[in-house]
Formats: structure tokens, C-alpha cells, sequence
């Protein structure tokens, strides 16, 4: 009886050294365009504009919402002013043809 409670033993011994601790995952650093979209402010917006995405999009935007905690409104918000300021030539564009209408 006495060699069955020291294989037990033994035994008990080899699982324990085997298990190591669970090391706790760092989280993945923070994109800094996450970091920007979280920084913007949409708070004093207060035009609403209906839009349309396709089925996909509107799952990946769900998903980022669950992800990072960002709502979609900011995010949208944030893309848009980000487009237009990335491209100047958008708002020549527009300005170019609103000058055309009041000739």
C-alpha cells in the first residue's frame, strides 16, 4: 500500500514540475491610428446623414466596435475628416463646381 501512496506521490510530483504557471499575454500595443480615431471629438456634431454599407462592412464595423470600444458614429466621423483632409483635392473638387453653379 505503501508503494501505491508513493507512485501516487511521484506521480502528483511529474504533473506539478509540468504545469507551469499561465503567463498572463501582454495586450498588443495600441495602433497610433486608433489612438487618433479614440482622441477625436464628434461631441459637438450634430448633423445626422443617413448612409448605406454593404452586409461585410457593417460586420467589420460591429466587430472594431467590440474590439476597441470606439462607436461607429466616431469612427465614420473620423474617416471622413480624415479623406478629406488627406485629400485637398476632393475639397477643390467641390469648390470648383459650386463656383460653376453661381456663374
Amino acid at each position: 500500500m505503501s508503494n501505491i501512496k508513493t507512485l501516487a506521490d511521484q506521480l502528483r510530483n511529474n504533473i506539478s514540475k509540468q504545469e507551469t504557471p499561465k503567463q498572463v499575454a501582454k495586450p498588443p500595443p495600441v495602433p497610433a491610428i486608433l489612438e487618433r480615431i479614440r482622441k477625436y471629438d464628434n461631441r459637438d456634431h450634430k448633423s445626422l446623414m443617413h448612409i448605406r454599407f454593404d452586409a461585410d462592412t457593417i460586420k467589420m464595423l460591429n466587430q472594431f466596435k467590440m474590439a476597441t470600444g470606439v462607436d461607429v458614429t466616431r469612427l465614420v466621423a473620423f474617416s471622413v475628416h480624415h479623406l478629406l483632409e488627406q485629400h485637398p483635392e476632393i475639397k477643390v473638387m467641390i469648390k470648383q463646381f459650386i463656383q460653376q453653379m453661381n456663374l
